[in-house]
């Protein structure tokens, strides 16, 4: 079930982005005067799921879900119909219109997914708007993980600054973003109350950003361990624990915050074998707490089954709240941010600073990221990102794609010469197969990471 939803998300999503896409083409591709014979979301060789014709266009749905088409005529595109550009070129076709006609139609798709990002996200702060955690309001520090102790940072830090960049948010990504895109090789951090700068190596920007390593959140909020709830079958809960109990002490060692906890059961796991949790239950009539102890039997990983509440428990949150008009130039904010980092991270692949290998995925990385359950805003962030990616990635100068074309075109409005058909067939068929490489490619490194 949690793959299926994943899926459905993942298709949801590329489905809207392909019509869309395509559909920039088509209009502009229809003003001209241009005659599309086919509008097609997924590929459909051999044979298609759906089709209808209206008018001079055939509108279907193929049945390999790798992107769509519309197959404009009189132009070198994936389909590699040679025996129409064996043809006298016809007013109506797309090799016949001026050169400026065929560079706004080609630009046509990757404009609809620039301003579809930037709308989605526009329309995601003006529906939910944003809440944080601001790095004054977590009075306890952080809590770390063990990539966030390489980075040398502890259990009770506060993250002030990272580089240049005053971190006002508990924002362990902008953290890792400035370390891995902006060169930031320096973390400012408050620890037992005075101010120290931990050093930030290349090696460890480099492992910030390798595949392995990009589920690690470096840190989160410190909190005490307060019982947020409980999984099913929670020994815990059928010892007698509570929501809302706060647990203080384990086998009669202290636990004054849920990592402490944490890293004692981690450390000595006691599987299958009973311990001694202490709790302090809030009497509300006497307005006190009460002092208890449980024995609890533990998991076969040596868990009593409890979880703390979330940070927004313990302290007050910041919100971020958009009008309409306030959320339109936020969104494109958003969208541009996103572009720049993605401009900032090719350069550093360049420079060897990422493994290139780190930052490709297949379709299996892409639906992973939705989640396996279904949250809106989450499934709309993740178009908006998508959409921006895609538009991103088509203006790359590679033949085949909408950018190939594009630089193709630009040639010929600047010189004045239009390449040769063949020339263009010779060069779409190259990069068809250098894509058709790199999805192989990227299709066996998330199947080798699956294993």
């Amino acid at each position: 079930m949690d793959v299926l939803v994943m899926v459905g998300q993942l298709v949801m999503s590329l489905s809207i982005l392909i019509v869309l896409h395509e559909m920039g083409h088509f209009v502009l591709a229809k003003l001209f005067k241009t005659r599309v014979e086919k509008f097609y979301l997924f590929f459909d060789p051999w044979f298609e799921l759906f089709k209808f014709k209206k008018g001079e266009t055939e509108y279907g749905i193929g049945w390999l879900p790798l992107g769509g088409y519309v197959k404009i005529s009189g132009m070198i595109d994936e389909s590699f119909d040679k025996e129409q550009m064996k043809q006298p070129p016809q007013p109506w076709e797309f090799r016949s219109k001026p050169a400026w006609q065929r560079l706004l139609i080609m630009l046509g798709g990757v404009t609809v997914n620039f301003i579809l990002g930037f709308f989605i996200y526009s329309m995601v702060l003006w529906t939910w708007g944003q809440e944080y955690l601001p790095t004054a309001n977590a009075t306890y520090g952080i809590q770390v993980d063990s990539l966030g102790r390489e980075l040398g940072l502890r259990n009770g830090d506060k993250v002030l600054q990272v580089g240049s960049k005053r971190l006002e948010k508990l924002n362990p990504s902008a953290l890792r973003t400035e370390i891995i895109i902006n060169d930031a090789r320096t973390i400012e951090v408050e620890r037992n109350g005075e101010k120290q700068t931990l050093p930030v190596s290349d090696e460890m920007a480099k492992a910030l950003s390798s595949y392995q390593n990009k589920n690690f959140n470096l840190y989160q909020a410190r909190v005490p361990f307060v019982v947020g709830g409980f999984p099913k079958n929670s020994p815990a809960e059928k010892a007698g624990i509570q929501k809302e109990d706060k647990i203080i002490a384990l086998n009669g060692q202290p636990t004054p915050f849920f990592d402490v906890f944490y890293d004692k059961v981690k450390s000595d796991p006691k599987r299958n074998e009973e311990v001694l949790v202490t709790i302090a239950r809030r009497d509300t009539l006497r307005k006190a707490s009460d002092t208890l102890d449980f024995k609890v039997v533990t998991t076969k990983e040596g868990k009593i089954g409890a979880g703390p509440f979330a940070p927004n428990y313990f302290f007050k949150m910041g919100r971020e709240d958009y009008t309409l008009v306030e959320a339109l130039p936020a969104g494109v904010k958003k969208g541009t941010n996103f572009l720049s980092n993605q401009i900032k991270a090719f350069g550093q692949i360049f420079k060897g600073k990422i493994k290139a290998s780190d930052s490709l995925g297949s379709f299996i990385s892409i639906g992973s990221m939705f989640g396996n359950t279904w949250q809106w805003e989450r499934f709309w962030l993740m178009t908006a990102f998508l959409s921006l990616i895609l538009a991103f990635i088509n203006l790359l100068p590679i033949p085949a794609l909408d950018g190939g074309h594009v630089l193709f075109l630009l040639f010929e409005v600047v010189s004045g010469k239009k390449p040769s058909d063949k020339f263009l067939e010779y060069a779409t068929m190259a990069g068809f197969a250098v894509l058709i490489a790199l999805m192989v490619y990227a299709l066996g490194l998330d199947i080798s990471r699956l294993f």
